[in-house]
């Protein structure tokens, strides 16, 4: 079966499948009984294409209007004379716009949808006769320096006349749909009308109510098991509503009322003004109040790859796009579904995520089992009807046909039928959703969100985890412990007056680079105390400024931004040109030290003057930034150069010929519990990477000290690493613990080359927009939930949201409890399905009747589907599963341990039963007209009761102590009390509809011991080697 199951179900990967692939084993899925229900958590490949091609003819029109807009824009610059009297003109057009009452009456000057169409339109001529972006915010109501200052009924106000940032979405499908839904069962369609014809004849020919037992016995069972599973289904529903609600959740800079807060994207309104930086993802239509480099993605609304310079001239900003450079300040013209953005939304209906592998595998293993279990059910029919026409011949009658053969024959329809009912594990495909789904909403609660249901299945069989170190190893927590300045190593921490020795011209210009060149601001909060907003990296250096006696504000309004060029992971640096109060104009550079203190040619000395940078002080500053990374440190250099008074805001900031300021020294602690993750994740056979844009130096420390680098591995830095070679890169990857100074592309070569070149199962973090290709490529991406850019986010399967190692840890374990748990779950099933139709095709074949009848094999189907789900797929991780290897890419699903249980169980159960049927009556006694119906229940209840006991086996496939932690599982405990109650229930009351006779206390205990002694035949098959 694996054979068959590698051949052609094995194509769908976790991530980025073909269509091909997708829509191959779908065409592979005969014997399917309730297509709705067995392929609702699959994607709709046809309502993908759909969305597609809609998506294709929305981003073309979009396309063209913005690229009529840049040329129209690019006449406007060329032709502005002739342009000057249409624009006078046009104004007498737009002079025609009224503002609408209402809109009026709550002080507003413009309305909603010309607000809308300002954007949508990329209108400058529209915006120019709006008076431009201030006075277009004076008629929102708003300020750009201080942003929407209201009240609850402002809000409100607001609200009701500009509409809210959300997007329309599909309504929550009722309970009712789900049932709807579960009767599309063609075999319960099927059963139902077999119940259909057996009331009529039965009440034809035996009269009410004694000839409609059976079939109200039937159809009992047949909505006994539809709302069961409709509950069950509709539970899964609501789980994934609540998760999808989860992923959302995006929150944005915002300043009201002259604070800068952090709101829900789905608070904001017209008029609020909204910062921007790298990674985020515009959150509505708006206008660009300022900014420095701002290159915006549109590619998810216009298809262009090529990303939009956004400035002053071009001040477009669009709900969807992405920020892939530099930082900017937004008016807020339009929200929700009157955005580009909703409006795309809206018309598009999504195909809905990509199976999972497990999915796809175990659907194979239904078809596989189904095709079997409809051969046996034919056969079985065949064979019964034989028997009858056999019996018929004998007594000369096989011309004459009453009404009770035909029910006979009808009963015997329903049984074969009710066969491929049981022998279809139609439950198989949708136990890995509800595992899946409990798992998700459990991990929530451990701090990771998975945005893609195959992610939680892949990192059970992770082998390489490469994580980032800053935030993720360490607490992200940093402060300034050591300087370097003019020359001079101190020790923050213990220095009585921070800028004690640093002479005053050197202070000066050092507190310029601190508070001129961040990404950081210092502000007071709406209690009025001092605040830090920006990166842990800058909040401490800023605070390091403020401790040297430093005024942010007044040093920023000192002097005027000429150009910013922000932090770069690929530049690993940042730089900003300023021109300075007394006439000059200086650039400050900040980034990594080494990269700095190369561009340096000049250094300030102790004296505080500028001097040539000689070999001995180069010396001096290197041997102080390996000093400070062994510690580990993070080191950062401080650098300056005076420039030409005649540069503009266009021209670059130069790559060298730098003065050095400094150097300081930032401490990030190491996490608590990460060194036994460490550990753990070591015992769990997955390999630590640490993939990093710190010093060499700074990297091995914390790796040392994370339990990351041993002995045996090697720390490499990032341009080492791309200069090799593949074949040395063959031999070198395995041994990499550490990797310095890496790249975005670094990271992605060593995922890639892990993956294809070692078929090894990476696990990936990151946090930088430049992550994204990496954790695309990645079997699974982890994205930091408070550092992470949304960019970055969007392109990983699972959010971090405490930024800690210790949870991808949780992930991984949680990962393999979802393997762990559909194993024992198949193993269950795979038991119950060959032992119902051997037991039901022998019993055809050998006594011409069947001991189980339609509506038992119905319940023992609810037992083994619906209910073994809930009870086995739920089971919460244990320790112990990390200290086992990974399964890895080429693990196979169904293994010979579960090979051997399955078929020494089956083995064990056939026999009890088939002793049961051949010496049943003896061994309890039985004779009289109803002896026959008391030993079918004898069977009936003791197939049962070695279902359930089997199910505690199931527990543990390969452990002995089965009954370790089951009565921390409330689920599974309640799943097994409740299937034994409705047992009692349907034996000692409901015999009529289910063919059953009330038991003995003596034939009670028997099969329960029947029943029971599965568990000492489960150790003693636990013994035997495979």
């Amino acid at each position: 079966m694996e054979n068959y199951l590698n051949h052609n179900f094995h194509a769908v990967k976790s991530k980025h499948s073909s269509d091909e692939a997708l829509q191959k084993w779908r065409s592979l899925c005969h014997v399917v009984k309730n297509p709705k229900r067995r392929f609702r958590f699959t994607a709709n490949l046809s309502k993908r294409n759909e969305a597609a091609a809609m998506r294709r003819t929305n981003q073309e029109k979009l396309r063209i209007a913005v690229l009529v807009s840049k040329a129209a824009f690019q006449f406007i610059q060329g032709k502005f004379l002739i342009l000057h009297a249409r624009i006078k003109f046009y104004f007498i057009i737009l002079g025609d716009y009224q503002v609408p009452d209402d809109v009026k009456e709550a002080g507003f000057d413009i309305c909603a949808d010309e607000a809308a169409s300002l954007v949508e339109a990329h209108d400058i001529k529209k915006l120019k006769f709006h008076g431009g972006v201030e006075s277009l915010a004076e008629k929102l109501k708003t300020s750009t320096t201080n942003g929407l200052s209201i009240d609850d009924e402002g809000l409100a106000v607001r609200q009701k006349l500009f509409g809210i940032n959300k997007f329309a979405e599909s309504p929550q499908r009722s309970f009712w749909v789900f049932v709807w839904e579960a009767l599309h069962d063609m075999t319960l369609m099927i059963l139902a009308m077999c119940a259909f014809v057996s009331l009529v004849v039965g009440i034809a020919t035996e009269g009410w109510p004694k000839g409609a037992h059976d079939g109200l016995g039937i159809v009992a069972s047949i909505l006994l098991v539809v709302f069961v599973t409709a509950t069950s289904d509709y539970r899964q529903s609501l789980q994934f509503r609540d998760l999808d609600k989860e992923k959302k959740k995006i929150s944005i800079q915002v300043t009201r009322s002259g604070y800068r807060q952090k709101l829900s994207i789905y608070e904001l309104l017209p008029g609020d003004i909204v910062h921007l930086s790298i990674g985020d993802q515009v959150p509505a239509d708006g206008l660009f109040i300022s900014g420095f480099a701002v290159s915006i993605d549109e590619s998810s609304l216009t298809g262009e790859s090529e990303p939009v310079m956004v400035s002053v001239e071009n001040p477009w900003l669009m709900s969807g796009t992405k920020v892939q450079d530099g930082s900017c300040k937004m008016l807020v013209t339009t929200v929700g579904m009157r955005t580009q953005w909703g409006k795309l939304m809206a018309t598009l209906s999504e195909g809905g995520d990509d199976e999972t592998p497990l999915q796809v595998k175990l659907n194979g293993v239904a078809t596989v089992i189904g095709k079997i279990g409809l051969f046996f059910a034919i056969v079985t029919f065949a064979v019964l009807v034989q028997k009858l026409l056999a019996r018929k011949l004998l007594m000369g009658t096989q011309w004459s046909w009453a009404a009770d053969d035909a029910l006979e024959l009808l009963e015997y329809f329903a049984i074969a039928v009710t066969i491929v009912v049981v022998a279809v594990p139609e439950g198989l495909p949708l136990a890995v959703t509800l595992s899946l789904a409990f798992a998700m909403k459990k991990m929530m609660n451990d701090k990771a969100l998975v945005r893609h249901l195959a992610a939680c299945e892949t990192m059970g069989s992770a082998t390489t985890i490469c994580s980032d170190k800053t935030g993720t190893l360490t607490t992200n927590k940093m402060t300034v412990v050591k300087s370097c300045m003019c020359l001079s190593v101190k020790d923050v921490n213990k220095q009585g007056n921070s800028n004690s020795g640093i002479p005053d011209n050197a202070l000066k210009i050092l507190l310029q680079s601190i508070f001129s060149n961040t990404g950081g601001e210092v502000v007071n909060n709406k209690e009025g105390k001092r605040e830090i907003l920006g990166t842990p990296t800058e909040a401490a250096i800023l605070e390091f400024g403020l401790s040297l006696g430093g005024d942010f504000q007044a040093e920023r309004q000192a002097s005027t931004v000429l150009r910013v060029e922000p932090f770069n992971s690929s530049k690993k640096r940042m730089g900003v040109v300023l021109k300075l109060p007394e006439g000059g104009v200086r650039a400050h550079c900040k980034g990594a030290s080494e990269i700095i203190l190369a561009a340096c040619d000049k250094v300030i000395n102790a004296d505080g003057e500028v001097v040539d940078l000689k070999e001995g002080s180069l010396n001096h500053l290197k041997t102080t930034i390996d000093q400070f990374a062994g510690e580990a440190l993070r080191t950062l250099c401080l650098a300056y150069i005076d420039l030409d008074k005649n540069v503009s805001a266009e021209t670059p900031i130069p790559s060298s010929g730098y003065t050095c300021i400094g150097i300081v020294g930032i401490k990030d602690p190491v996490r608590p519990g990460v060194k036994e993750s460490v550990a753990v994740c070591r015992s769990a056979g997955i390999m630590v990477r640490m993939v990093t844009g710190d010093n060499i130096n700074t990297a091995k420390a914390i790796a040392k000290e994370c339990g990351i680098l041993r002995d045996d591995g090697i720390a490499i830095e990032g341009p080492d690493f791309r200069e090799k070679s593949l074949e040395e890169l063959d031999e070198l990857v395995p041994k990499i613990q550490v990797m310095a100074r890496s790249s975005p592309l670094d990271k992605h070569r060593l995922v890639k080359h892990l993956r294809t070149t070692f078929g090894e199962v990476v696990a990936v973090t990151g946090d930088g927009t430049n992550d994204a290709p990496a954790l695309h490529e990645a079997d699974i991406g982890l994205a930091m939930g408070i550092a992470g850019t949304e960019v970055a986010k969007e392109s990983a399967d699972v959010i971090i949201l405490d930024d800690n190692f210790s949870t991808i840890v949780t992930v991984a374990k949680w990962g393999r409890s979802v393997y762990v748990n559909i194993q024992k779950f198949v193993q269950f099933q795979l038991t119950v399905n060959i032992v119902a139709l051997m037991v039901n095709f022998t019993s055809a074949c050998l006594t011409g009747n069947t001991p189980l009848t339609a509506v038992q094999l119905l319940w023992v189907n609810m037992i083994m589907d619906t209910l073994g789900a809930l009870a086995l797929a739920t089971e919460p991780p244990n320790d112990a599963l990390m200290k086992r290897i990974p399964v890895g890419r080429q693990g196979n699903f169904i293994s010979k341990v579960m090979w051997r249980n399955i078929f020494g169980q089956s083995l064990y159960q056939f026999i009890v039963i088939w002793l049961l049927q051949t010496k049943g009556k003896s061994f309890y006694g039985l004779s009289g007209h109803n002896s026959d119906l008391i030993l079918n229940t004898l069977i009936f209840n003791s197939f049962v009761f070695c279902q359930l006991f089997n199910e505690v086996n199931s527990r543990e496939m390969e452990k002995l102590n089965v009954l370790n932690g089951i009565l921390q599982n409330n689920v599974f405990v309640s799943v097994l009390s409740a299937t034994a109650v409705f047992q009692i229930i349907i034996i000692e009351f409901l015999g009529t509809f289910a063919s059953t006779s009330p038991l003995t206390m003596k034939q009670w205990y028997y099969s329960i011991l029947t029943g029971f002694l599965s568990m000492p035949i489960a150790v003693i098959l636990k013994m035997i080697p495979v």
